[in-house]
């Protein structure tokens, strides 16, 4: 994949930013307002300087009231087959923490679905969603434990669960291995 990849979905994400952010006739001082993201990383992140957390851009798409994935989404084809060594995760935790847009946002079908790799006794924190979001998750190999507020979950293999993401949520793996779940977030 290398680095050529990488630059590529900065520069997506710089392009999408720009985009969206014009669109709602916003400055960057607006943004960084809405979202909590610094005026200073919004502008690197614009010019493709910067190479974005997935919890930084969970932020600005709360902000912007848009899907994570419209930083990256394409226009569709009437049939897509999608392979997982095909797509550039976007990495966190030093590449504990893999998040693979599978199926970007559709405005048309208001949800985006990811396959998310977490290292071997790794966690995400997840910050709250808008109003109203879900998310879907399958368990396909491992055992996910999920923090919702005070409650916890433990979701096994091949098992599911699905709940509003308008809360802060945690994302843990408590096992020696790697754990890859889907995870289909709906938009209302």
């Amino acid at each position: 994949m290398g680095c050529r990849n990488m630059n590529s979905i900065n520069e997506k994400i710089a392009r999408k930013l720009k985009q969206i952010r014009k669109s709602k006739g916003l400055s960057l001082d607006q943004v960084a307002e809405l979202t909590g993201v610094s005026k200073a990383m919004l502008g690197q992140i614009e010019r493709g300087a910067s190479n974005p957390t997935v919890t930084t851009l969970w932020k600005i798409a709360t902000g912007l009231k848009v899907s994570f994935s419209s930083f990256i989404e394409d226009k569709d084809p009437a049939v897509t087959v999608v392979s997982l060594s095909n797509i550039t995760p976007i990495i966190e935790a030093e590449g504990d923490y893999k998040v693979y847009p599978m199926f970007p946002f559709n405005q048309d079908k208001q949800f985006e679905i990811y396959t998310v790799l977490l290292g071997a006794n790794g966690r995400h924190e997840s910050e709250a969603h808008g109003a109203g979001v879900e998310e879907y998750i399958t368990v396909m190999e491992g055992e996910l434990e999920l923090n919702i507020g005070d409650q916890t979950y433990t979701i096994k293999e091949g098992e599911a669960v699905r709940f509003y993401a308008d809360k802060p949520h945690v994302y843990i793996n408590r096992k020696p291995k790697p754990l890859r779940f889907q995870n289909l977030i709906y938009y209302p």
